[in-house]
């Protein structure tokens, strides 16, 4: 599709009630340097039901406008739907490039609404610049099982569109809101959208850890050696008023559940601290991790590779070393 403007888009997710789901406004950040580099305006794209809180959000984080499609037919995530009004919205106005969470709906959308417009994608991204040789975004995203960062351009088609995980930025500080608010009237029949949600089925035995907003974690690796050692990691993230990570290693064990796992497959997050806890520090993992304030590394192995990004480090056994450290942090925070 042809660009006349050099407009950045970021796609804002929206919750069932209206509200932003984080990645978005994450990504307004990095969004606010690349349309700035662009020389064009960033664009939040609002696509949801009753989404006057997700708008108000965007217009705090820098956005020069925000389009808005709301309708009772994108209350719940449909891919029809979804990529129907952005298809429309992106024929209208044309931007240059296009950031999208890569949340399971974004996962989605993404590469729905690039086939749509004939268009590349690059997905899972986790750095963003712009070219100055040629303009073209340049897409930063892990390759080959996360041995090597991989840049990636679309120099011949646009918009140019990738996805990126949540926690690889933080959110801009939130000023005042002079955006321009665009609401644009697009609505799909339900006869034209060949899926519906019955029911959610909520998994029973799945515990309830939000990794990316956590402000500590404390993970473990396979250091932990077995369940049980997880006992100790849950202890310390509970007195931290942290939460519990864990490397590939232990959840492919069965350690624990997956839903915890931070790395390459797993969840990307940057947490004010990070412990790591019997965890080597390989690439896949460090992916998903660096971008933490501060990162501080317990293993036996004075050579893994966690200690070549941990800020501080302490060689010695988790399981000596964690209460005590514990210990100490809560002295200090008293």
């Amino acid at each position: 599709m042809d660009t006349n403007t050099n407009d950045l888009w970021v796609f804002i997710e929206t919750k069932e009630d209206g509200s932003a789901v984080k990645v978005g406004l994450e990504l307004l950040n990095p969004g606010r340097g690349l349309a700035d580099k662009q020389g064009g305006q960033l664009a939040a794209v609002v696509i949801g039901y009753q989404t006057a809180a997700a708008a108000e959000s965007a217009g705090r984080l820098g956005a020069d406008k925000i389009i808005v499609v709301d309708g009772p037919e994108y209350k719940q995530y449909r891919t029809d739907a979804y990529v129907d009004a952005l298809y429309a919205l992106v024929g209208k106005y044309k931007p240059a490039s296009m950031l999208i969470g890569a949340t399971n709906n974004g996962r989605d959308l993404g590469p729905r609404i690039a086939c749509r417009l004939k268009t590349g994608l690059t997905a899972d991204c986790t750095a963003l610049d712009i070219d100055e040789e040629n303009g073209n975004v340049a897409w930063t995203r892990p390759a080959f099982g996360g041995n090597l960062m991989a840049t990636i351009q679309c120099p011949d088609h646009r918009p140019q569109i990738g996805t990126v995980r949540p926690g690889v930025f933080k959110k801009g500080e939130e000023k005042g809101s002079h955006a321009e608010i665009i609401y644009e009237d697009i609505h799909i029949h339900e006869k034209d959208i060949r899926t519906r949600i019955v029911e959610m089925i909520q998994d029973m035995n799945a515990e309830d850890v939000d990794l990316e907003g956590a402000e500590i974690i404390v993970s473990g690796g396979r250091g932990v050696g077995g369940p049980e050692g997880f006992d100790t990691i849950r202890a310390a993230a509970d007195a931290l008023g942290g939460a519990v990570g864990a490397s590939r290693a232990a959840v492919d064990a069965g350690w624990i559940a997956h839903n915890h796992q931070v790395g390459q497959t797993g969840r990307t997050v940057a947490p004010r601290l990070y412990i790591a806890c019997g965890i080597s520090g390989a690439i896949q993992h460090a992916a998903g991790m660096s971008g933490a304030d501060c990162i501080v590394a317990v293993n036996t192995n004075a050579d893994a590779p966690i200690f070549d990004i941990a800020d501080y480090g302490v060689v010695g056994d988790l399981f000596q070393v964690l209460p005590v450290l514990v210990d100490e942090i809560k002295r200090l925070r008293m």
